[in-house]
Order: C-alpha cells, then structure tokens, then sequence
C-alpha cells in the first residue's frame, strides 16, 4: 500500500516529442503597417488637394466685372461716384474681382492727383487697383522718366521702388490696334505692385494694382489679370462689351 501510493506521489517523467526540421530556412512572418486612422487619411487627401490647386486655377475661378472710366475733369465731374458705369462714355476697362468695393473719390481728390477712380478688397483695404490720369500729353516720355514723374506725387510708390531689391522691372507692349503701353513691376519690402501707362486722347493713364506680400502671395494670378485687363477704349470703336 505504501508503494503504491509512493508510485502515485511521485512525479512521472513528462512524454517528449521529437520534431525532425528540414535543411530548408523557415518563412519570415510578414509585418503589416498599421491602418492610419481616417482623419489622418482624409487631412492627407486634403492637404494634396490644396496642393494641386494652381494659382492659375484660382484665377479662372474668381469672378470679374468689367469698371468703365470716363476719366472726366474734376470739373466736370458729377460728384461722388458719378463717373461710374457710363459705358457709351468710356475712355478706359479693366477688370474688379466680384466682391471688391468701390472707393468714391472725390472732386477734390481728383484735381489735386488725378485719381479716377479705385477699388479695393474689403478684407484688406491696401490690396486695390485705381487709375490716375493727367492731361496735356500726346505720347509717352521714356521708361524712366514716365514712372519717376508718377512718383513725384506717390510717397508710397517712392518707398516701394526704393526697397525694391532687384529694382524695377519694365517693359513695352502693344494691343492690338497698336497702342503702346509702358508695364512696370515693383517687388517692395512690403507691397508689390503692377503699373501700366499709356497715353491717348491727349491724356496720360496710369493703372495701378498694388497688394501687401502676404496678399500678393495669395493672389498673385488674379492681381496679375486685373493688370492685363486695363485697356483704353478707341473714340471710334463700339462701347467695350462686359465679361
């Protein structure tokens, strides 16, 4: 009796198990990435997205209004914004981004630096576009000399070309009914801005867009078309249609 509960106490060797492996190396496990969650997915396509849009793309999405100026003396002008949209009596177009508010000059303003008129983007009342004229001129001075005389009377135009490290960047166009055009850009500290000079009628035109760096970075494609776009209008042809 005593052995046999001894036999049963005691501890039994455990089985084993030979296992025979082969020469052959065993397959590695494969690591799976793990899933990303979907917001990250989703901020991904996004942030692509954004990417893939080109300034020219924003550009042809904003829309546009065509501004007709008349350009008339201060003495003949009819008050606050009374120059505007008097198509038959158009002497220059350009183009004024939907949204972008008019700036009403006054008669005043007008005789002392010849301002016309002037738009600008109510989120940030220094990204505008306005047009000065002077008259008594039948054609166009040299390069130089026509954009030092606009800043004669432009403390902010003579800051902006005085920072401007690469100096000023100009040149010479032509629309086609051969009308000449004197383009300048300035890449100040602080502004850039597009100007475009033409004579005709026996007045000096001068149109200007000018935006804060930021700004500027932002909408490059469409201050640049509304540069373009400035033009002015021949006596003898039809009223210019609007876009």
């Amino acid at each position: 009796m005593t052995m046999l509960l001894a036999s049963l106490l005691s501890p039994s060797p455990l089985p084993t198990t030979t296992t025979t492996t082969s020469s052959s190396t065993s397959p590695k496990a494969v690591r799976l990435a793990p899933a990303k969650p979907l917001a990250a997915t989703l901020a991904a396509v996004a942030a692509a997205g954004l990417l893939a849009l080109s300034p020219a793309t924003a550009a042809a999405e904003a829309e546009f209004k065509v501004y007709y100026g008349t350009a008339a003396s201060a003495a003949n002008y009819g008050g606050y914004g009374g120059n505007a949209s008097k198509k038959d009596a158009a002497e220059y177009v350009y183009e004024v981004p939907e949204g972008w508010k008019e700036r009403l000059v006054s008669k005043v303003e007008k005789g002392t630096n010849g301002t016309d008129s002037e738009f600008f983007n109510p989120r940030k009342r220094s990204e505008r576009e306005y047009l000065t004229f002077l008259a008594g001129f039948r054609a166009l001075a040299p390069v130089g000399a026509v954009l030092d005389n606009l800043a004669l009377s432009d403390v902010g135009l003579q800051d902006q070309i005085a920072s401007a490290a690469d100096g000023v960047v100009s040149a010479e166009r032509r629309d086609g009914g051969g009308q000449l055009y004197y383009e300048y850009e300035i890449a100040g500290a602080g502004a850039h801005s597009l100007i475009s000079v033409t004579c005709a009628r026996n007045k000096l035109y001068a149109h200007f867009v000018t935006a804060p760096n930021p700004e500027w970075s932002r909408d490059e494609a469409v201050l640049r078309r509304l540069h373009q776009s400035f033009k002015t209008v021949d006596p003898a042809s039809p009223p210019p249609a609007s876009s």
